[in-house]
């Protein structure tokens, strides 16, 4: 368990690393084989006939690939309060959401310790990397983090998103600590009821330790863009507030209130000295660096859906770097960014071999009526493009279906949809960090489509069919 750590050998990670993924196929083997040992008495692997057994040509012949939807009846028994081992070893004590932002309601997936070790072992990989490259001092990190709400199921488990069970857990505060990134933000803003209220908080925070702040980072690079965007049409409440050394009443929540005004005092020189950042900005260019000099670099998932964010990102960040974080899924990491001189839209990630066993169904191959046969993570080869399978401790192989597309049609949306979209999730109950812009939007997402098709101000269909 990583929740001992005080001090991370930043060297000591990285040859970890490196010795892992000299022998990926071993680690591969030996990580399975830790799996199926440690769940082999799970109702799931009984019933497939696996019989005890833990290398891969019998995990291969008796367990199937399968989707999550394949599993949800095997987790509705866990959420609803069967303690008896079915998809783990051990009872699954609490679960997991994802954002739900393709099907339109979240999905339950299992979380356990396992998982939160594999994370935390993925945030000091690519940090150890990253601050290889650019190296932080010991200050803080202005962090936008939210959690949502936690809950119980029906059978009296803790439910709550994925970032939500890893920002509670006391390894990844004795983690960030460790790697000399500690929020700005007192706890009480990160797990407060309100995103609005929140975020505004952050701001805050991050103004008042402005000289101490090494890095700025989300989850997703959108929550950036988000917070900076409001920060333009809140900096004169934000140096008010400042000025003065009292939180603005848009601030509800009492305990957000008590735990700001512990930090605020009155400081109209600070104020004055934002104020006058700010009013030398052309367009709110650079506006980062212009009120965070000591940041090194941005830092948040800005791949796949979040490319489209890069733009107004950069705007924002000037000449600071932006850099990836890891790769990752509501069902487990895969891999981490460990060459984070390379620009967002050229971001690589290496799998760690030990923190689940992987597979890869060849793209080239499929869309006919067979899927086709996975290869494992040593037999990749470089050009080819694949689906990655995901077997890890918390009990989860899963895979997508691809199916053939017709012609393309692209529908221009009215500004601000997508915004509609995350107040959407919000009011469900979803946590901003959590949220991905959709890339797929299925019909059982009946609100989101509504959404969408209302917005639209021009349809235009491909000529290429």
């Amino acid at each position: 368990m990583l929740e001992k750590m005080s001090v991370i050998n930043l060297e000591r990670v990285i040859e970890d690393f490196e010795s892992m993924t000299r022998d990926a196929e071993m680690v591969q083997r030996e990580t399975l084989r830790k799996i199926l040992e440690e769940n082999g008495n799970a109702e799931y692997l009984m019933n497939l006939g696996l019989g005890g057994r833990t290398d891969i040509q019998s995990f291969k012949a008796h367990i199937p690939m399968v989707t999550h939807g394949d599993l949800e009846h095997y987790i509705q028994r866990i959420t609803d309060g069967d303690s008896s081992p079915i998809l783990t070893g051990k009872p699954i004590t609490i679960i997991s959401l994802s954002s739900g932002t393709t099907q339109g309601k979240p999905k339950y997936v299992p979380f356990n310790d396992e998982l939160i070790d594999s994370t935390m072992q993925i945030y000091c990989t690519s940090f150890a990397f990253r601050n290889r490259e650019y190296p932080i001092g010991c200050g803080k990190a202005l962090q936008f983090v939210y959690s949502s709400k936690q809950f119980k199921t029906k059978g009296g488990l803790d439910a709550g998103t994925a970032t939500t069970n890893v920002f509670r857990s006391s390894q990844y505060k004795s983690t960030m600590r460790a790697m000399q990134s500690q929020c700005c933000s007192p706890d009480e803003v990160i797990f407060g009821p309100d995103f609005h209220q929140s975020l505004y908080c952050h701001l805050l925070c991050g103004l008042l330790f402005w000289e101490e702040v090494q890095f700025v980072a989300s989850t997703f690079a959108h929550s950036i863009v988000d917070a900076f965007r409001t920060f333009e049409l809140v900096m004169e409440e934000l140096c008010d507030d400042i000025r003065t050394g009292v939180l603005s009443n848009r601030i509800a929540d009492p305990s957000i209130r008590e735990a700001i005004s512990k930090l605020l005092r009155p400081n109209p020189q600070l104020a004055d000295l934002i104020h006058e950042k700010c009013s030398g900005l052309i367009n709110w260019y650079g506006l980062i660096p212009t009120l965070f000099p000591n940041a090194k670099y941005i830092y948040g998932i800005m791949t796949g859906s979040m490319e489209p964010y890069l733009g107004k990102l950069r705007h924002y960040a000037g000449d600071l770097l932006l850099v990836s974080a890891d790769y990752g899924s509501s069902e487990g990491w895969i891999g981490a960014n460990v060459n984070p001189k390379l620009p967002p839209e050229q971001a690589t990630f290496a799998v760690l071999p030990n923190i689940g066993y992987f597979e890869f169904i060849p793209l080239k191959e499929a869309g006919g009526d067979v899927e086709p046969a996975p290869v494992g993570l040593t037999e990749v080869e470089v050009g080819e493009e694949y689906e990655i399978v995901i077997t890890n401790f918390a009990g989860y192989l899963s895979s997508r279906k691809v199916n053939a597309i017709g012609p393309l049609e692209l529908r221009v949306l009215r500004r601000g949809t997508f915004k509609r979209i995350l107040d959407h999730y919000l009011g469900l109950g979803g946590a901003v960090s959590q949220f991905k812009t959709p890339r797929c939007v299925g019909p059982s997402n009946n609100t989101v489509l509504q959404i969408l098709c209302s917005s639209v101000v021009g349809s235009y269909f491909s000529s290429a069919f």
